[in-house]
C-alpha cells in the first residue's frame, strides 16, 4: 500500500508537506501522516522528501532526526551515550565535514557485512550436520506451539524425539538463539 504510493508521474519522491500546526501531508496520497508513517516508510525503503509548506525549504534532515529522537526515546536506543557524546563534539570541528561522509560508508559496510553474515549462517547451515538437528528442533518447537495455541496449524507429522545428554540440549538452545540474533539483523 505504502510502496503503492511511492510511485508518482515523473519521480519516485514523495512529497510530504509540513504546516505550521506541526501536521505532515502526504502530497501523494492525499492524506495526514504522522511521525510513525515516515518511519515505517523509510524502513520500507520508500524515498520522501519534507518541505515547509509555506516556505518550500526542505526539512527532511530536520524529520528524520525527529523520528531518531522518537525511536530513542521509546525505549529502542541504538545510539550509545559516547557516540553521542563524540558526535556532538565534533560539530564545529575542523573534521565536521568529513563525518557525514564516513558515517555513511560505515553504514553502508555494516549493510554488506550484514547480508554477507546472513548468507554465510545460511550457507553453513545447509553443509553442518548440526542443521538436521535445527530443523528437528524447529519442527517441535512448532508442534508445541500449535497444541497450545487455538486456531493454530496442526502438524500432522511426528516431531524428531529430543536427543539425549546436556551437551546437545545447550546446542540447540545456542543454535535458536544465533538464529534469533540473525533473524532480528536481517529486519
Amino acid at each position: 500500500m505504502v510502496m503503492a504510493e511511492a510511485a508518482s508521474h515523473d519521480d519516485k519522491t514523495v512529497i510530504i508537506k509540513k504546516y505550521a500546526n506541526r501536521r505532515l501531508y502526504n502530497t501523494q496520497s492525499s492524506s495526514y501522516i504522522t511521525l510513525d508513517h515516515l518511519a515505517k516508510m523509510t524502513r520500507e525503503g520508500v524515498d520522501y522528501k519534507v518541505l515547509d509548506a509555506k516556505s518550500g525549504t526542505d526539512i527532511t534532515h530536520t524529520i528524520l532526526t525527529q523520528i531518531i529522537m522518537e525511536e530513542e526515546s521509546n525505549g529502542e536506543q541504538m545510539l550509545p551515550v559516547n557516540f553521542l557524546r563524540e558526535l556532538i563534539s565534533m560539530y564545529g570541528n575542523s573534521m565536521q565535514s568529513l563525518i557525514p561522509h564516513y558515517l555513511e560508508a560505515s553504514m553502508e559496510n555494516f549493510r554488506a557485512n550484514q547480508t554477507k553474515l546472513h548468507k554465510a549462517f545460511e550457507d553453513s547451515l545447509g553443509n553442518n550436520p548440526l542443521a538436521k538437528l535445527a530443523e528437528q528442533n524447529m519442527a517441535m518447537f512448532k508442534a508445541a506451539a500449535a497444541a497450545f495455541m487455538p486456531g493454530g496449524e496442526k502438524n500432522e507429522s511426528k516431531p524428531a524425539a529430543p536427543a539425549e545428554g546436556d551437551d546437545l540440549s545447550a546446542l540447540r538452545d545456542q543454535m535458536a538463539e544465533i538464529q534469533k540474533r540473525l533473524d532480528a539483523l536481517g529486519k
